[in-house]
């Protein structure tokens, strides 16, 4: 997660302190010294929508296995124990599971910041008060594209308003909400509209996400848009940061799965103001670039404990049989271990690449789907041969 509103205007918002904290550098096992990853829990895999793009391949389903009440109580203790710093709850669609809210108000019992990734359809007035009463810190609401763009990609008609209620419904009794944007042929035309809806809705926070091909996601590789096409959005991206940041608005902007804009970021800002670069380069050396195995984790309904959340076809343990936090230190998987340590692994472009102390060879889900090598390169990484600082020939394995 790249903050594009830090590097460009010095911002200051809640995961900066553990994206950009000297305390971050060198860590194996998560996000700051003496803190656990970030994780995202897929808490349920049933979803009242059918998103296209969708890694856990949710639908409107019940799904065997997912852990019962008791069983996620003793996960969040672990993760207590474990000094986790966030806990996302995702899914399918995580206030489809009927114990959520007595879940979220467990979890309040440690120091762990409580957020929300959700369709949005569900919240009404009554649900936007129960997450902030609750004590859920942010909700992040998936938007992917405008009116009917959106339903098409969403696999129902309405979800876009639905949606849009559920973000004012918040916004009405100040539950902070956002948006979460995946970029990708369908709407890659939009996103001078999205910009112009956070503004108009006075929405204070915006990802952009970059396409990852896992779960029926996978099945969207020829619907991810061109390097040229990654190129214009990041422009976009930053003028219009830029842009709110003149006009005294406070948003913050962020984008999401590929480390190749941070990079491109740091060139553009040389070229532009270059008074700027110095201070970004700095901050990009501490982030250090994918912490997928490291700083950033995922567990499964059923209790799976994975990388990341687009990495799900490796699994490093379960918790009903081991606890968290062990099976996160544990390397005697040759993934984790890889992850942890994975710079001499790495081949192809991503192996020879002048940036890989601030990338660190972006996504691996990604470069395992096009070249069948877990450890080739990231094919959406749209820096030319020579901005990386490679030979011409260099491929992606």
């Amino acid at each position: 997660m790249i903050g594009v509103t830090k590097l460009l205007c010095g911002s200051e918002n809640f995961g900066d302190h553990l994206r950009y904290a000297e305390a971050a550098k060198g860590q194996i096992n998560g996000a700051s010294k003496g803190f656990g990853p970030v994780v995202v829990w897929n808490c349920t895999r049933t979803c009242n929508l059918k998103c296209i793009h969708c890694y856990a391949d949710s639908d409107y389903r019940k799904y065997e296995g997912e852990l019962s009440t008791n069983e996620a109580l003793k996960f969040i203790d672990e993760l207590g124990e474990f000094n986790v710093p966030v806990l996302l709850f995702s899914g399918g669609e995580p206030l489809m599971r009927k114990d959520f809210f007595q879940l979220v108000e467990y979890a309040q019992k440690y120091n762990i910041r409580l957020t929300l990734s959700t369709n949005g359809t569900l919240i009404d007035k009554t649900i936007a008060r129960r997450l902030k009463n609750v004590g859920i810190s942010y909700v992040g609401i998936s938007l992917d594209g405008i009116g009917s763009n959106n339903d098409k990609f969403r696999g129902q008609e309405g979800a876009f308003d639905r949606a849009l209620k559920g973000i004012r419904n918040c916004l009405e009794i100040g539950q902070r909400v956002g948006l979460r944007f995946t970029i990708n042929r369908h709407n890659y035309d939009q996103l001078e509209d999205i910009f112009k809806l956070i503004e108009e809705e006075n929405i204070p926070r915006v990802c952009f996400y970059h396409l990852v091909y896992s779960g029926r996601g996978s099945k969207m590789i020829k619907e991810d848009i061109t390097h040229e096409e990654s190129r214009a959005a990041m422009d976009l991206i930053i003028r219009k940061t830029l842009e709110f940041h003149k006009k005294g608005l406070n948003k913050e902007i962020l984008t999401v799965d590929n480390h190749a804009d941070v990079v491109y970021l740091y060139l553009r800002v040389k070229e532009l103001y270059p008074e700027r670069a110095d201070k970004i380069w700095e901050l990009m050396q501490i982030n250090g670039g994918n912490r997928s195995g490291i700083a950033f984790g995922n567990v499964d309904y059923q209790g799976n404990v994975h990388p990341d959340q687009f990495t799900q076809q490796y699994t490093l343990g379960n918790v009903r049989e081991r606890n968290f936090g062990d099976i996160w230190k544990d390397t005697s998987h040759e993934i984790m271990a890889g992850l942890k340590n994975r710079k001499p692994l790495l081949k192809g472009r991503c192996g020879q690449c002048k940036w890989l102390s601030v990338c660190n060879g972006n996504f691996r889900a990604r470069a395992e789907a096009i070249t069948g090598d877990f450890w080739g390169s990231d094919p959406a990484c749209y820096l030319t041969n020579e901005e990386i600082g490679v030979p011409k020939e260099v491929g992606l394995i």
